[in-house]
């Protein structure tokens, strides 16, 4: 199933299992690279929790999501015009301070992955930081109705040495925070755009 139609489908379930998720530990490390009223894209909002808290936080935020359902969901959340838009359709230049990608970048296929790498690296300004998180693993493939990619430290140090802008500023690995995903890991990575 397309990762989309599944959250179109499930949207409701998915809203509750993840809206109340506490991210701060990662969340923080990403806003302080931030400055006070910074423009943050939030990629894949899903529930619109993390939009929520940039918010609340004081920064100018953007959602996004490509499941129509997530974005209705989202908009009551938040209160924002949630974006509809797919990740290969991401055409921005230089607007954003920072983008966050929280569990968003996992159904991409890896040949994928580089040109939505080049799009977001296109849409963060000068200096500005980057968020991502991915399966930490080496399955590639179908898994509970939705494709999946899963990364290891390497791979994804190799990739992004394919982007001369780009410096990882730090990665790390976290357990998942929801109780029932006992085992899985996810790989958080810090990705700072270099100032001309």
């Amino acid at each position: 199933m397309d990762p989309n139609e599944y959250y179109n489908q499930y949207a409701s379930v998915y809203f509750e299992n993840t809206v109340n998720l506490d991210l701060s530990d990662i969340i923080r490390p990403f806003t302080s690279y931030l400055e006070e009223g910074a423009s943050v894209l939030d990629l894949g909002c899903g529930s619109g929790r993390d939009s929520l808290t940039f918010l609340d936080m004081g920064y100018d935020v953007t959602a996004l999501d490509g499941s129509e359902e997530m974005c209705s969901l989202a908009n009551i959340h938040t209160d924002l015009d949630v974006l509809h838009m797919q990740y290969e359709d991401l055409d921005f230049d230089e607007v954003f301070d920072g983008i966050w990608a929280c569990a968003s970048l996992v159904h991409l296929e890896k040949a994928e992955l580089p040109g939505i790498i080049r799009k977001i690296s296109r849409a963060l300004k000068p200096g500005g930081i980057f968020y991502m998180s991915v399966h930490k693993g080496d399955f590639e493939g179908i898994r509970n109705q939705r494709f999946f990619a899963e990364y290891t430290k390497k791979e994804l140090k190799q990739l992004f040495e394919t982007f001369p802008e780009l410096r990882i500023e730090d990665i790390w690995i976290t357990e998942d925070v929801r109780k029932k995903q006992d085992g899985q890991e996810w790989l958080n990575l810090l990705i700072q755009k270099n100032i001309i």
